[in-house]
């Protein structure tokens, strides 16, 4: 690793994980200092470097992203077999199977290249918080989105597909005529609900439950179910207000990029993170892998904290890292359980030819417990997605932790979905990613924590807690302002109004040449 670092940063990142060290004793002078490179860390870093801040980015893992990372099989099943701060509780299972001659362990261990499995796998509302970042900050030049192609319920022990656009309402076998008027009519009261906020239901059902309301229009239970498990997905306790308002939001992202209302980033979730990490590269932003954080203490004063990595003295103005990552002395972090993943491999999908046409794509699942206290997300990929080989299924489940047993908090969903008539899964792995609840014990110390992820189908938690933290650290600054494409760059000496050569038709382009050959042949007197 070299050492030829400039002496001086306006924001260092430094990831958490084994710590390391290296004796190569030299100073460099921060202004702050950003611990951990996961995607919330990745986006202020991106920010900053936007707005003409230095950045480093130190990070003890040898990729980026932390626990919002993709892994390959191989390296996916080393870290669950590893001790780690944010993910432990790790275990896999080969599943052996009589029908399953053409995928075995040793097949699937050659593909593993072939494999990218996410650790917090999400979607993405096509008008959410994480679409419209992307776009204004024009990053979106470095991703790659597949639409989802089925947002999915579970009815009466059946997987069925959730008609999103009016096409979608029309065509469907799941729904008779009549339930589709009423699933029409519902879906445009909902669509058109705030715009007179003195109308009728928004006066009745204030202060009630959004089932109360569903039950008042005297929908089908069938089509309370797809409202209430796939459109609005929310509990019996959800208020009328909250279930209206997550209904627009799934309304609102409809026909933006297909019929459903989500995206999924090709190759994986741990894209996005390298996305921000792009962006902070282009404008300066250095990068060390494979490196820690050793120490990191305070000044008498508190101008300055001192953060010792790999020998080295970083003196920042400010702090912004994971809570596991301070030392006790400025902050005390609690380990727990946070959330429960499942990640299972089959041969085959769930669900039918209608669900899974010319082999399948990416589609969504939200699961509850027969009592509706607990829910779980599933999220089906096939090699379309980019994260696995062809003829093989991945299947992300996700819920909250109740216990240090992911398997047991998944049991209830894995149950009811790989039971009888099941794919034969070939693979299967559990694992817990942890949270650290922090308390800050030196209110004076200018240290600020990021949030661990948070239990949600997209990233506005995460978005919401960078444009936070970046706002504390830059107050006046804008968050992610608009990145110019390469052509729009203007180099120093260059005429901004002049003609792109490159930009013209081929036929002008044709006529430019000639009038520069002919200017060349012409006898000028002098």
């Amino acid at each position: 690793m070299s050492d030829d670092l400039p002496d001086q940063f306006d924001l260092v990142v430094i990831g958490t994980g084994k710590k390391k060290s290296f004796n190569t004793p030299s100073t460099l002078h921060d202004d702050s200092l950003l611990l951990l490179l996961g995607f919330t860390e990745s986006c202020i870093a991106a920010a900053a470097s936007r707005i003409g801040k230095t950045v480093l980015h130190i990070d003890p893992n040898e990729y980026y992203g932390d626990v919002w990372s993709s892994f390959s099989l191989d390296a996916f099943n080393n870290l669950l077999e590893q001790s780690n701060t944010m993910v432990r509780n790790g275990s896999f299972v080969w599943h052996e199977a009589s029908d399953n001659a053409d995928w075995t362990r040793e097949k699937l261990l050659e593909k593993s290249r072939r494999f990218s499995l996410d650790l917090s796998p999400r979607v993405a509302y096509s008008a959410g918080e994480l679409v419209k970042l992307l776009i204004k900050s024009n990053i979106c030049r470095y991703a790659e989105f597949r639409a989802l192609d089925h947002v999915c319920m579970w009815y009466n022990n059946e997987l069925v597909s959730v008609p999103c656009s009016r096409s979608d309402v029309f065509n469907t076998k799941t729904l008779s005529i009549v339930e589709k008027r009423l699933l029409m009519k519902f879906l445009t009261t909902c669509n058109d609900y705030g715009e007179d906020k003195c109308n009728e239901d928004s006066l009745e059902f204030r202060g009630r439950t959004f089932l109360e309301y569903l039950k008042a229009q005297r929908v089908t239970d069938k089509i309370a179910t797809c409202v209430m498990q796939a459109i609005a997905m929310c509990t019996h306790d959800t208020s009328f207000e909250e279930g209206m308002q997550r209904t627009q939001r799934f309304l609102g992202s409809l026909g933006r990029y297909g019929n459903t209302p989500f995206l999924f980033p090709m190759y994986g979730c741990g894209e996005l993170p390298q996305c921000f990490c792009r962006l902070c590269a282009v404008y300066g932003g250095i990068y060390c892998l494979k490196r820690g954080v050793d120490d990191i203490s305070v000044e008498a004063n508190f101008s300055d904290l001192l953060v010792s990595s790999a020998g080295k003295t970083l003196r920042a103005k400010q702090v912004v890292c994971a809570p596991g990552q301070v030392p006790a002395a400025h902050l005390h972090s609690e380990l727990r359980a946070h959330i429960s993943r499942g990640l299972l491999i089959a041969t085959s999908p769930l669900g039918g030819e209608d669900l899974n046409k010319g082999g399948g794509g990416v589609n969504l699942l939200r699961l509850l417990t027969s009592d509706g206290q607990r829910e779980a997300f599933l999220i089906q990929l096939s090699h379309y997605s980019g994260t696995c080989p062809e003829g093989l299924y991945l299947f992300h489940l996700t819920t909250q932790a109740i216990s240090e047993d992911p398997a047991a908090d998944l049991a209830p969903f894995t149950e009811l979905l790989f039971g009888v008539q099941a794919p034969q899964l070939i693979y299967s792995a559990y694992f817990t990613i942890a949270a650290q609840a922090a308390t800050n014990t030196a209110p004076n110390t200018p240290i600020y924590c990021t949030a661990p992820p948070s239990y949600e189908l997209d990233y506005d938690a995460a978005i919401a807690n960078a444009q936070e933290i970046f706002g504390k650290l830059y107050a006046d600054a804008e968050f992610l302002p608009r990145a110019p494409d390469p052509e729009e760059i203007v180099v120093d000496g260059e005429d901004p109004s002049a003609l792109n050569e490159h930009s013209l038709p081929e036929d002008l382009r044709a006529q430019l040449h000639d009038l520069e050959h002919a200017a060349q042949d012409m006898d000028i007197a002098e």
